[in-house]
């Protein structure tokens, strides 16, 4: 059930200044709600000339210590704000919307996450979701430069990590299609990044037959599928992102 409710910033871990990593818990003290790998939340800001929440994908989810964790990129004025923000800070969330990745496989089934850039965010719940029911999932992750690779060490802490950087400062040179495990047979790929990425791993994914999720980063401004910013032309007609997935099969998107 969507909620919308308040919570204090435990943690805002800044990386140089493009990117952070908030640590949230509700500002009440109640339980947060079941979250699924995938889903989003849509962040308010506080700051002059923003008008509009920023969507913001769940990186992580401690019910036990009962704290959110979002990663954010520095984007513009909004999520410059968000960046600026200190602990003990509130902060207005939205949450949870859109639908999530789907978790079920064959018993064994091997298992990519792929992402880029601050594509990152959702693999890590992800992977921890799946490593909990039994799998053990691999990550392949890529990015510009090493230095905008992201949370490498909570990656390894969770599965085997593959990475790429375009100028071959870490793990193999060249974008996500250039690293051999991708020659290897998987179950599913789920994917998340920049579109151009997501196509051409899309692409590899229907050579090599592998099942394949991706999660869409179209501009979600409400979440609620009221303002239509985010629509997708898919195989059953146009839908809201933001309502309908940010996740969808490639079967279902009209990707070429």
């Amino acid at each position: 059930m969507k909620q919308v409710k308040d919570f204090i910033i435990i943690d805002n871990c800044k990386s140089g200044d493009s990117y952070c990593r908030m640590v949230l818990s509700p500002a009440d003290g109640s339980r947060l709600p079941e979250m699924l790998p995938g889903q989003f939340v849509e962040v308010g800001v506080e700051t002059s000339g923003v008008l509009l929440r920023r969507p913001i994908s769940i990186n992580d989810v401690d019910y036990e210590a009962n704290t959110l964790t979002l990663l954010v990129r520095n984007a513009g004025r909004g999520t410059s704000a968000l960046m600026d923000m200190k602990s003990g800070d509130r902060i207005n969330l939205l949450l949870p919307l859109g639908k999530g990745f789907s978790t079920e496989a064959p018993q064994g089934a091997k298992l990519l996450l792929i992402g880029g850039g601050v594509g990152v965010a959702p693999l890590l719940y992800l992977g921890k979701v799946l490593k909990n029911e039994g799998f053990a999932p691999e990550f392949l992750l890529g990015a510009r430069t090493a230095a905008d690779l992201l949370s490498l060490d909570e990656f390894k802490s969770v599965g085997t990590v593959h990475v790429c950087t375009e100028d071959g400062s870490d793990g193999v040179k060249g974008f996500v299609t250039a690293h051999p495990c991708l020659s290897e047979a998987y179950h599913r790929y789920y994917c998340c990044g920049p579109a151009p990425m997501m196509k051409a791993v899309a692409a590899v994914a229907r050579r090599n037959g592998t099942d394949c999720e991706v999660s869409l980063e179209n501009m979600m401004a409400c979440g609620l599928g009221a303002c239509l910013c985010c629509v997708e032309k898919t195989v059953k007609g146009n839908v809201c992102v933001c309502t309908e997935g940010p996740v969808f099969n490639i079967n279902e998107l009209t990707w070429e």
